[in-house]
């Protein structure tokens, strides 16, 4: 499956510069070069995790999968109804987790780094969530108690995900009657508003009929504004994967009563018991001011290129992932995350050039006598 990945990467990046060009032609330009690097960057230290996270990315399914499944080997999911099959019921249930993911206060504190970025590109698209799959691997499982094999579940789930790419994008308009059955552009602009009207709305990940049939289905009509109802505010990539466990932390701590400390974690994002003060008002216009840093530009060009360098490091880790043994797997793995971090700071202009090129060459030498 990693090396399926890595073929698809390519394309990724090929689309996102046709897109940058097409944006800047037209004066319509969608992309920030920091926002863009981070928004990446997530998608790939997403993969690094999972590479470490295989129990629970398909081994707990596995395991449901040869223990209790209802028709295991049954010839219709080798079909090619079966694999239709397949990919709508991951979609369904992709709909469940998706909705958890915003409506329960720790499924967000996960989920809400896919929704960080205040642009909205195909980068963004990119800009995937590290630890979802620790919380949302139960909600597959009836697939398993199908019998879909876990081999066809990875892809009816990698079917799904690439759909969702080309997506995030500004420059398609409204598509007719695609939009009332299909995710579209124009549906998940809505997604990722916080506009009012709009929070919580369109989870369907290649069907918005999902929505249509749940009462979550909003149209497109005000002008979308991106981004988190708390801001990042960060170019930091391990501060936005960690950033929402801290809040609900800090949340948690606020709560005068032991009981509620724990239902927190489980409440709605916002959620205050009865007898506190609830949070300001939400400040549509304030969410109007994106997070920036002016970079000059030979320090926005070393950080394009130190992206490269991470990402090719990445990409040949993930095709050699099968042959590695997990302690080499999670020593360069913990290498790329420093260097992302590093970058990060740099974007931010919280480290030099020189301490950057420092770091990264002592994880370069770090990951080498290990391994």
């Amino acid at each position: 499956m990693e090396k399926i990945i890595v073929y698809i990467i390519p394309v990724f990046l090929l689309l996102i510069v046709a897109e940058f060009t097409y944006g800047y032609v037209r004066g319509r330009n969608t992309y920030r070069l920091p926002d863009a690097l981070a928004s990446m960057s997530q998608g790939v230290i997403s993969q690094l995790v999972a590479l470490l996270t295989q129990l629970f990315q398909v081994g707990l399914y596995s395991l449901t999968y040869r223990a209790v499944a209802v028709f295991p080997a049954a010839r219709f999911w080798q079909g090619a109804f079966g694999w239709i099959a397949a990919i709508l019921l991951f979609d369904f249930f992709d709909y469940w987790l998706h909705r958890f993911g915003h409506e329960n206060a720790l499924g967000w504190a996960a989920h809400s780094v896919h929704h960080q970025s205040q642009d909205f590109n195909l980068s963004t698209a990119l800009r995937q969530e590290s630890t979802v799959a620790l919380l949302g691997w139960v909600f597959y499982l009836p697939m398993a108690i199908l019998g879909v094999e876990p081999e066809q579940f990875g892809i009816a789930g990698l079917v799904v995900l690439t759909y969702q790419f080309w997506i995030h994008t500004e420059h398609i308009g409204k598509l007719g009657w695609f939009d009332r059955v299909f995710s579209s552009p124009s549906n998940h602009r809505v997604h990722h508003a916080v506009n009012e009207q709009y929070l919580d709305k369109n989870y369907g990940g290649m069907l918005v009929i999902w929505d249509r049939m749940f009462g979550t289905f909003a149209e497109e009509k005000e002008k979308v504004v991106y981004g988190t109802r708390t801001p990042l505010n960060s170019w930091d990539p391990l501060w936005a994967v960690l950033s929402g466990y801290w809040q609900l932390l800090h949340s948690a701590a606020t709560m005068p009563r032991w009981q509620d400390k724990l239902k927190i974690w489980f409440k709605a994002p916002g959620w205050r018991p009865a007898g506190m003060e609830p949070y300001p008002p939400f400040d549509l216009e304030a969410a109007r001011r994106r997070y920036d840093v002016q970079l000059p530009r030979v320090r926005q060009w070393l950080s394009g290129l130190q992206f490269v360098g991470l990402l090719a490091a990445a990409s040949a880790l993930l095709w050699q992932a099968d042959e590695q043994p997990y302690l080499h797997l999670l020593a360069i793995s913990t290498a790329l995350l420093a260097g992302f971090w590093a970058l990060g700071a740099y974007m931010q202009r919280r480290l030099g050039g020189a301490l950057v090129l420092a770091i990264d060459v002592a994880a370069a030498v770090a990951v080498y006598a290990l391994i």
